[in-house]
């Protein structure tokens, strides 16, 4: 008979660490929650059951031996399927990877074992983190688990529905335009984007590597607090890690809000559904209530965030992406020469949007059109920071949407490649300047579905900006 667990990971690590509840025991829990909803969700693209069973066991005869197993002992955890994992396959729900086994674990997958979480599952994405539904994987799309008839969001919608779905108590996507706080808005959970360089991006796959960001989705603003901590600090294997210790966060989030500024951008683009709106207009009179001032600002080259990202991100993208050539591993279509095999690879082994955006980046990227394109994009990003600066010197976090809808339909929007970059409005500045993010439930909105409010902060402002989401989330309740 398998005993339920408690519903948070900090509880399940608790009683597993202390004996309470073997890790056994939750494995089985939840791969029974998998096999009763995943296949009308789809969250994974591969189900970890025996690996996962195996490392339960090992966790369990830990507890047993009277030593630590640590401070996830026991917690199942979803990984978007991006992310390296020795022996096991890692797709980016692309056929260009078919069969690719990667020889390494991702810096982040060693910092779990060693905190005691169990992998139990590697979950669907937009093929190669690129999209805002889920729809463009080459395993089919996921599911939003409050309404199977529409998308979780994306690219990590993936990791998104296994949380909502209480596939697992965690999950880790990557967030280059807001693949993580759309979906975790859709899906109703909480979803992070820390500070670029605060999480190692060793061992994930690369979209634009400028903007990628790994972070966490959890049930609630605590679980997520305790994961990034557990994740972040510095990674000598990644250049592009920041040279200081893991986010300090989790002893602070029950301070409240008194006297923190809370900036609402006067000149905020337009768009937003009536509902989101009102949640938002919500949020800001909870906060107030809580002791916070609400303070105006503008943030003028916010209304470029889309026209820059889409011409950086895939001039990355298209960089990152000329590995992929049937050579070195993945899919291989033969064909007479060389140039054909490539031809041919890349035609069936990359889907539409990758295509495009591929073909978006190479021309933004060419000679003749590099400074119109690419190099004026990069003095918009400038100005972000500059804009963005001006902003956090008048106030503390920034609030606003996290996506401009609730979940939308499946295919409502997959014919129409501009109203999907759309639904990345709100999201999209803080990867342009490399600042943290959270998405947190606050209410419903139409068709009872829920709404994800965003709380911003300026690089390494990860303290305050967990207190004002941890204040959202009680307000919520």
């Amino acid at each position: 008979m398998i005993v339920p667990t408690a519903s948070t990971a900090a509880d399940i690590a608790w009683n597993v660490r202390n004996g309470i509840v073997k890790a056994a025991d939750v494995v089985e829990e939840h791969l029974a929650r998998i096999a009763d909803r995943e296949p009308e969700i789809h969250a994974f693209n591969l189900v970890l059951a025996d690996e996962a069973r195996a490392r339960a066991v090992v966790i369990d005869e830990v507890v047993s031996s009277g030593a630590d197993a640590g401070p996830l002992a026991g917690v199942p955890i979803a990984l978007k399927d991006n992310m390296c994992t020795r022996g096991i396959p890692t797709t980016c729900s692309s056929r260009i990877l078919e069969g690719w086994r990667p020889p390494y674990d991702a810096t982040v997958v060693t910092r779990l074992a060693d905190a005691g979480a169990i992998v139990i599952g590697k979950t669907n994405l937009d093929e190669f983190a690129m999209g805002s539904s889920t729809e463009n994987s080459a395993f089919g799309p996921t599911r939003n688990p409050h309404d199977t008839d529409r998308v979780p969001g994306g690219s990590s919608g993936g990791s998104a529905a296994a949380v909502a779905a209480g596939f697992a108590p965690l999950a880790l996507g990557s967030d280059t335009g807001g693949s993580i706080r759309q979906p975790a808005a859709l899906c109703g959970v909480v979803g992070m984007k820390p500070t670029y360089g605060m999480v190692s991006r060793f061992g994930l796959v690369a979209f634009a590597s400028s903007l990628d960001q790994i972070g966490p989705f959890a049930t609630n603003v605590a679980d997520a607090a305790l994961l990034v901590e557990l994740i972040s600090g510095h990674d000598p294997m990644d250049s592009t890690s920041i040279d200081r210790g893991p986010i300090d966060v989790t002893r602070s989030i029950d301070w409240g809000v008194a006297g923190i500024r809370v900036g609402r951008i006067t000149d905020l683009p337009g768009g937003a559904d009536p509902d989101v709106v009102d949640r938002l207009d919500d949020a800001f009179a909870a906060l107030a209530a809580a002791g916070a001032e609400i303070v105006d600002v503008s943030v003028p080259a916010f209304a470029y965030g889309l026209t820059a990202y889409y011409l950086i991100a895939p001039a990355e993208a298209s960089s990152n992406l000329a590995r992929y050539d049937g050579v070195r591993y993945g899919l291989r279509v033969e064909a007479p020469d060389t140039n054909a095999m490539y031809f041919a690879t890349r035609t069936e082994g990359f889907g539409d949007e990758v295509k495009r955006r591929i073909m978006l980046g190479t021309y933004a990227l060419s000679a003749g059109y590099y400074d119109a394109y690419y190099g004026r994009a990069l003095k918009v990003r400038r100005r972000f920071a500059t804009d963005f600066a001006a902003a956090y010197e008048r106030a503390d976090v920034l609030l606003t949407p996290s996506s401009p809808s609730v979940a939308f339909e499946l295919g409502a929007k997959s014919g129409d490649p501009l109203q999907m970059y759309l639904c990345d409005t709100y999201t999209i500045p803080s990867n342009l300047t490399g600042d943290p993010a959270i998405s947190v439930p606050f209410g419903r909105g139409r068709f009872d579905l829920p709404v994800g409010v965003q709380v911003m902060a300026p690089a390494l402002g990860e303290t305050v900006m967990f207190r004002v989401a941890a204040e959202l989330e009680r307000s919520a309740r």
